[in-house]
């Protein structure tokens, strides 16, 4: 990290770029980064046919992961390593082979070493599909200086 103060849009983004480029289970997925800001992050992904389940949908397990993706990026933004300690999600739609989802996640409250967040999961209408509610923790460290692991 250089000398130079950062703008909080530019530490998050710099966070999210980060974070993204050691991710290979988002990337796998076909997750993009679109926005990341302090507090927020919005993420894209094509349902394949690879992610349809025994009734023709997306399996809720993507849509779960592409909305955990989002919130990451956005619970990281400050530079302060941050895992999730609780998450749920509420299926409104289906999802269907070729929709584009977009997860848009924003931070609500961020205190000593929690903090709370929504994400909404939309197709390529507008349309709700899901809502991911998700509480962090944050660690020690930050995001920014973390070494990747060894597997």
């Amino acid at each position: 990290m250089t000398d130079t103060p950062r703008t909080p849009e530019a530490l998050a983004r710099a966070c999210a770029d980060a974070m993204y480029a050691r991710d290979r289970a988002t990337q796998g997925m076909g997750i993009e980064l679109l926005e990341a800001g302090p507090g927020s992050a919005a993420v894209r992904m094509t349902v394949r046919a690879d992610m349809i389940q025994g009734h023709g949908t997306c399996h809720g397990g993507f849509l779960f992961a592409l909305a955990d993706s989002a919130f990451a990026f956005a619970c990281n933004s400050h530079d302060e390593a941050t895992v999730a300690l609780g998450c749920s999600i509420d299926y409104v739609a289906p999802a269907l082979l070729g929709d584009q989802l977009t997860a848009t996640a924003h931070e609500l409250v961020r205190k000593s070493r929690t903090g709370l967040y929504d994400v909404r999961l939309e197709n390529q209408r507008g349309e709700l599909v899901a809502l991911f509610h998700g509480k962090s923790y944050k660690l020690r460290g930050s995001v920014l200086t973390q070494e990747t692991q060894d597997d």
